[in-house]
């Protein structure tokens, strides 16, 4: 009974909308009178398939925005036009509502209003002097008998179970976050070819255009292809470091081949092209995200962007810095150093800004499903 009474309770609550979503359902339907922008992303596109917004149809759309400023550089009703419109900005406080609604388990959503550079840089830092406590009792804090083998310091087996333990906890919780937002908007029947579309605007960053392809408006309301570019670096940047990790476990396991590997090798090349891109993208980003226009999106959520971009940085730099001094005394500390990092980020990962790519992806499958059954003007999201 106290289940059926606590889902009821969550029911009313989703069906209350909250200031940021009305806010959204109020400028949406200015903007569906106007269409001026239909043709700009797949937010308007997807508007004009509808009359009415409820809050699944909110949750969905504020999730396809990428927030390039295309639309509030173009809009006639922006303040300070009386009307206020500004999408860029509303969809992005909704899109924070999203995160904390559906994640899992729902209380730790609250981490989200929290997860700024502060947190995130503490975090890794308590990890990276247990660690380093760990190392001076074994070891010693300056071991030279290590020959650039991380496993004398740490066992890899030991290291495998820790961290790949913490990497299951959260892909289960962003797993079952972004389940949770899937259920509540969309009941359409997955699709090969629109998962194949969907994918393909996820690796291109399409919506990154600007609806032109000319980029992003920035703060002096230029167009520019900076920011599309930087979050491909990051973006391909992190997938070589994975693919980097996941040779080496195939190597270590299935070929017998063990660390260290050498600079020609197959995972240091791809850590190395990868840590490079995540060194570049996140710095670039952070640039482009102290200089954005005030009126682009969520301030309050600026200590959560950098909290994402800083981690990102201190996980490549010391990884790279680790590669180039493996062979002297240093190797330890940076070791610790490094994987305090990566462990830090992992613990973030469910409840911080790496969430926005699990559920912008889960809107872009949503919109490309509607494009492919040819959906037209509806009422809600009937």
């Amino acid at each position: 009974m106290l289940t059926l009474n606590t889902l009821i309770a969550d029911a009313k609550n989703f069906n209350q909308p909250s200031e940021s979503v009305m806010e959204v359902q109020r400028v949406l339907q200015i903007c569906n009178a106007c269409r001026y922008c239909e043709g700009f992303c797949a937010t308007f596109q997807s508007m004009t398939r509808r009359l009415d917004f409820n809050v699944a149809d909110v949750h969905f759309m504020a999730n396809l925005c990428h927030n390039c400023g295309a639309c509030l550089h173009a809009c006639q009703y922006a303040p300070p036009n009386e009307f206020g419109v500004n999408i860029p900005q509303a969809m992005a406080k909704v899109r924070l509502e999203t995160y904390q609604t559906y994640a899992w388990p729902k209380q730790l959503g609250s981490i989200y209003q929290k997860n700024g550079l502060a947190l995130t840089m503490l975090t890794s830092i308590a990890i990276i002097l247990f660690l380093l406590s760990l190392q001076t009792s074994s070891t010693g804090l300056f071991n030279t008998n290590t020959d650039a083998n991380f496993y004398a310091i740490f066992p890899h087996n030991s290291l495998a179970m820790i961290f790949g333990s913490v990497f299951l906890v959260m892909v289960l919780a962003l797993t079952l976050g972004v389940r949770g937002f899937w259920r509540q908007v969309s009941t359409d029947p997955m699709m090969l070819g629109a998962a194949k579309d969907a994918t393909l605007d996820m690796l291109t960053l399409k919506n990154l255009g600007g609806g032109h392809q000319q980029g992003c408006n920035e703060a002096d309301d230029a167009f520019s292809l900076w920011r599309r570019r930087f979050h491909h670096m990051t973006f391909y940047g992190f997938l070589l470091c994975f693919a980097a990790t996941s040779v080496a476990t195939l190597f270590h396991y299935f070929l017998g081949w063990e660390a260290p590997y050498s600079y020609t090798s197959l995972p240091v090349i791809l850590g190395t092209v990868g840590g490079l891109g995540l060194i570049v993208g996140p710095i670039g980003l952070l640039c482009l995200n102290l200089n954005r226009h005030p009126l682009h999106g969520d301030a309050a959520q600026k200590p959560m962007d950098i909290g994402f971009i800083a981690s990102l940085l201190a996980i490549s730099v010391s990884g790279i810095a680790l590669l180039a001094l493996r062979h002297t005394p240093l190797m330890g500390i940076l070791l610790c150093v490094h994987l305090g990092f990566v462990m830090g980020f992992f613990l973030m990962m469910p409840y911080g800004k790496f969430a926005h790519g699990i559920f912008r992806s889960a809107a872009l499958l949503k919109n490309a499903i509607e494009v492919k059954m040819g959906k037209s003007v509806s009422v809600g999201s009937d």
